[in-house]
C-alpha cells in the first residue's frame, strides 16, 4: 500500500459541506481521476482516507489534511493537477506529498490549530491588545462545553489549552483574532469556546452567523516529503 496526503484549501459557499459529504466529494474526485484507493478488509470495506482533523459545518481553511492509500504508487500530476479538474469550486489542492511507512497517522499526530476570526465591530471600540491581555491572564477561562455522553452542557476552564490569543481591529471594522488551540486526539480545544468566552468578557454581544472563522494551518510532526516514485 502506499498512503499520500494532500493540502487543500476549502472556501466560499462549499464551507457549509458537512464533514461527511466532502468525504464523499473527494471520494467521487478519485474514481472520476482514476486514482484506486485501497479498502479496509471485513464486512463493510470502506475507502482508506479521512481528514486529519474534521472542519466544523461553516469554517473556511487554508490547510486541511487528506490522509489516504492506494494499491498502487500515483504521480504528482495525478493528485494535483488531474485531481484539480475532478474537485468542485472552493476546493484547491495547494500541496500533496508521501507518508513513509511506518509513521502514526495524521490523525493521531495533530497537536496545535490556528485560527483567524473575524467579528464586525461597527460601535464596539477599545484598546484591544489590553482586553486580550487581560483576558488571557485570568486565574481561569470558563466557557461551556457539551458532554460526548450525556449531552449535557458543563463549564470547563480552557485557559490551559490556549496557546497564543492576539486581537487588533483591521480597517474593515472587524475585529481580527488570530488564535492558536490545542487540537488533536490528546487535547483539543473548539475555537466556539474562546469565541463564546472573549466575546462574553470584553462584553460583545453579536450573533453567532455575523462571525467568520478560517482555519489558517493545523500542525504536525510528520514529514511527506520522502521522494516520490
Amino acid at each position: 500500500m502506499y498512503k499520500y496526503v494532500l493540502v487543500f484549501r476549502k472556501s466560499g459557499e462549499i464551507k457549509y459541506t458537512s464533514h461527511l459529504d466532502m468525504l464523499r466529494l473527494f471520494k467521487r474526485a478519485f474514481r472520476r481521476t482514476g486514482i484506486e484507493l485501497a479498502y479496509s478488509q471485513g464486512y463493510n470495506p470502506h475507502p482508506k482516507m479521512g481528514f486529519a482533523q474534521p472542519l466544523s459545518l461553516g469554517y473556511e481553511a487554508s490547510g486541511e489534511l487528506l490522509e489516504f492509500e492506494t494499491k498502487e504508487p500515483v504521480s504528482r500530476k495525478r493528485l494535483t493537477e488531474d485531481m484539480a479538474r475532478a474537485l468542485p469550486e472552493g476546493v484547491e489542492i495547494t500541496s500533496c506529498g508521501r507518508i513513509g511507512d511506518g509513521q502514526k497517522s495524521l490523525a493521531a499526530s495533530i497537536t496545535q490549530a490556528e485560527y483567524e476570526i473575524r467579528v464586525p465591530l461597527s460601535w464596539h471600540l477599545m484598546d484591544y491588545p489590553e482586553v486580550t491581555k487581560a483576558y488571557l491572564q485570568q486565574d481561569q477561562i470558563l466557557a461551556m462545553k457539551k458532554q460526548k455522553k450525556t449531552k449535557k452542557l458543563v463549564e470547563v476552564d480552557i485557559k490551559e489549552k490556549i496557546r497564543q490569543l492576539t486581537a487588533e481591529p483591521t480597517e474593515e471594522d472587524t475585529l481580527l483574532l488570530k488564535v492558536t488551540t490545542d487540537c488533536g486526539s490528546k487535547s483539543n480545544l473548539s475555537p466556539e469556546q474562546v469565541i463564546a468566552s472573549y466575546l462574553e468578557f470584553i462584553q460583545f454581544d453579536i450573533p453567532r452567523y455575523r462571525i467568520e472563522v478560517d482555519r489558517k494551518s493545523l500542525e504536525y510532526p510528520i514529514d511527506f516529503t520522502i521522494k516520490w516514485m
